[in-house]
């Protein structure tokens, strides 16, 4: 009609209008890819989701009040409650580590038991055994894009995040040919904890605490085996006093 103006939608809501769709996409492709993985990997046990499936049932909902912590990782964080379940049970903080697991792994079993039981946060200890090759050759993109992933998934369900660096490890005794593990160490913990700084997600440097003075392997007064991939008492220790300080800022 003549006299009429036409309407246009501003250009910076457009933008931005298309960014969250965007964002909502990707989040959702990413679930999708999970949900699919998750029926392939069930015929194979991969991601060993029986390992915690009974405890998940008897711990339940949190109760009223209840800021429940849950450690996601692997051998290391197996070990931890084991050696030292005293930090466990005084702390309330629920351990769901499974030895020689993968960023991947992690990834598949990362609903039934982290985002299912309902923690105020999440600690992800990431990428040794990734860097080990202990499901195939390591690739530091898709480990990286693996702990993003559970970044976004966790944020999602109002999870609060902490990521924790991978340990020092001068080599894998089951995998001798792999000589260069602390350069790959140090290139994914400095990735990470870039991610963790933009993201504005807390970072637990276990790393610089746990290193040798040559900077070749970890402490052998902190290590229990040779070359010192998993810790001691002394070394779950000195990891306590780093994590603890942070878990309580966010309960």
């Amino acid at each position: 009609m003549p006299g009429e103006r036409t309407k246009t939608s501003s250009p910076a809501f457009s933008l931005g209008k298309k960014a969250l769709y965007l964002k909502a996409r990707t989040l959702l492709l990413q679930i999708l890819l999970l949900a699919s993985l998750g029926v392939q990997a069930q015929k194979h046990e991969f991601a060993n989701w029986n390992r915690y499936a009974q405890d998940n049932k008897t711990i339940g909902l949190p109760a009223k009040g209840e800021h429940r912590v849950v450690l996601m990782g692997n051998s290391i964080t197996d070990g931890w409650p084991r050696t030292r379940p005293q930090f466990f049970a005084d702390n309330k903080i629920i351990g769901r580590g499974i030895s020689g697991q993968t960023s991947y792994q992690f990834l598949l079993r990362f609903r039934e038991d982290v985002i299912n039981l309902h923690p105020k946060v999440v600690v992800i200890n990431y990428g040794t055994n990734d860097i080990a090759e202990n499901t195939g050759p390591y690739d530091e993109d898709l480990t990286f894009g693996n702990v993003c992933s559970m970044v976004e998934l966790a944020r999602y369900h109002k999870i609060k995040v902490v990521l924790a660096s991978c340990l020092p490890a001068g080599g894998f005794g089951w995998r001798r040919s792999i000589t260069d593990s602390m350069e790959k160490i140090r290139s994914l913990n400095e990735r990470v904890k870039a991610y963790a700084k933009e993201n504005k997600i807390p970072y637990v440097d276990y790393f610089s605490a746990m290193v040798n003075a040559e900077g070749t392997a970890m402490r052998a007064d902190y290590a229990n085996d040779n070359p010192g991939v998993h810790p001691n008492a002394a070394g779950y220790a000195v990891m306590e006093g780093l994590l603890l300080p942070v878990i309580e800022k966010l309960r």
